[in-house]
């Protein structure tokens, strides 16, 4: 294989790899910006996972099927939300059993749909892509859905440093009861918040059984959810920091699918596990610095709030 080819098509599938880690965990990132933590992504992901692919091989359009995605991650943020924010339960407690009821539930509705072909986004979007020569093939792989994940970062940080919106979201989750007194719904902003992760993690879901490779298998999205959870710390909620994780795991998970053509001889086993090692080490090494994360993380970040006291 050709040098050039090789760096491109590298580009390209670390690009691909990190798509639904941006997405995720942008949608993570605003939502904990509120002051709510919510470990469930891996959950809303695979449900948004199975609900896009159900959508999309019953009408034959995946654009439908992300959209449906989306909506089934809201709707499971919803369920969460109206635990934690309504009713005020733990929020860790209600983070883990939403991954654990999204991993059962999009088992159970995702079982007659294993082995079902469908017609991927980039057949749809592209019907002669065999034809193209091998280079094209490799920047046409770059789909809406990158682009959108691409964008993602500069978009969250318009949001969230230079709107009014985007201010309140902060303050909401620097001090609520502040918000609260300025006249601010803290409810209303942080159900905003969650349902817009909640949506981008169902998003996040579809990309990997509507693009990524287009099929159904359950658990298929293997722990992505929490790589995504980790990148937001690792970042210290900063949208570059996270972009810049987002596609530093990307590579990692696609180095051992490109090892050979750069003529590493590395046993395929430890480059399989590379991804959730490298998590390991990451969160390791950012918590051994406490006072950094003090200063960053959101100061009401999981803490309930009610309007009655």
């Amino acid at each position: 294989m050709p040098d050039g080819f090789a760096l491109v098509a590298l580009l390209v599938a670390t690009l691909r790899a990190a798509t639904p880690l941006l997405l995720a965990g942008f949608g993570e990132l605003v939502t904990e910006r509120s002051g709510v933590l919510n470990l469930g992504v891996e959950g809303m992901m695979l449900v948004g996972a199975a609900a896009g692919f159900i959508a999309t091989a019953s009408t034959g359009n995946p654009l439908l099927g992300l959209a449906v995605a989306a909506m089934a991650g809201a709707l499971m943020a919803l369920l969460f939300g109206v635990l934690t924010l309504t009713l005020r339960a733990n929020q860790v407690a209600c983070g883990l059993a939403l991954t654990i009821f999204g991993v059962g539930l999009s088992a159970l509705i995702g079982l007659p749909y294993q082995g079902t072909p469908i017609t991927g986004l980039a057949t749809v979007l592209w019907p002669n892509l065999d034809a193209a020569s091998p280079m094209a093939q490799q920047f046409m792989l770059l789909d809406p859905v990158v682009w959108l994940a691409l964008a993602t970062p500069l978009l969250a940080w318009v949001f969230l440093y230079r709107t009014r919106r985007g201010l309140v979201v902060r303050a909401v989750g620097e001090s609520h009861d502040v918000a609260h007194a300025l006249g601010y719904s803290v409810l209303r902003v942080r159900y905003a918040a969650v349902l817009f992760g909640g949506a981008m993690s169902g998003l996040a879901g579809a990309y990997l059984s509507l693009v990524y490779t287009p099929m159904w298998t359950e658990n298929m999205v293997a722990g992505r959810g929490w790589i995504a959870l980790a990148l937001v710390v690792f970042s210290a909620w900063k949208p570059a920091w996270l972009a810049l994780g987002a596609v530093l795991f990307g590579f990692v998970t696609i180095a051992q699918f490109h090892a050979g053509a750069f003529g590493l001889d590395v046993s395929p086993h430890l480059l399989s596990m590379l991804p959730y090692l490298a998590t390991v080490v990451v969160l390791v090494l950012i918590s051994r610095d406490a006072t950094r994360l003090k200063l960053n993380a959101p100061a009401a970040l999981g803490k309930p709030f009610s309007a009655a006291r």
